[in-house]
């Protein structure tokens, strides 16, 4: 069962400089808003969502939409957020790095499986025989489960 969701994104000052030396990376400004953005929501924001914020926020504060990109693929990369893929849509992002299962809509929105519902699903998947199998039959080793359900 697990333990809570597990977000990194508790900063009371917004200063988030411990969090991201913890995780390899330098601490800027362009890098403390987009993250506070995101650490901001549970709506799994697109990058374009998240852009629109931090210029409604800041006046752009010099953060541009490749910026946005390119922060979200770095904190993506290093275990700060999870990059969700969507069929047919943008990527999404969401802060809480935790093993849950997400819904996506018929209009292209994302939410998180309620965390009962998420652990029943997950617990089935995470049976380490059936993941040794997968791991044999297809030469591969699985690093994270993800696991998304579709609605109509």
């Amino acid at each position: 069962m697990s333990s809570g969701p597990t977000c990194h994104c508790q900063s009371e000052s917004g200063d988030y400089r411990a969090l991201f030396a913890a995780h390899g990376l330098r601490c800027t400004r362009q890098r403390q808003v987009v993250y506070a953005a995101l650490a901001s929501t549970r709506e799994h924001p697109t990058a374009e969502s998240i852009y629109d914020t931090v210029r409604d926020e800041s006046g752009s504060a010099g953060i541009s939409l490749a910026t946005v990109y390119n922060t979200l693929e770095t904190l993506s990369n290093c275990g700060l957020c999870r990059k969700l893929a969507t069929p047919g849509g943008p990527a999404r992002f969401d802060a809480l790095t935790d093993e849950h299962a997400h819904v996506v809509a018929t209009d292209g929105s994302m939410m998180d499986l309620p965390e009962d519902l998420s652990d029943r699903v997950m617990a089935g998947v995470r049976d380490p025989e059936l993941i040794a199998e997968i791991e044999k039959r297809l030469g591969v080793t699985v690093g994270r489960i993800s696991i998304q359900l579709t609605a109509e």
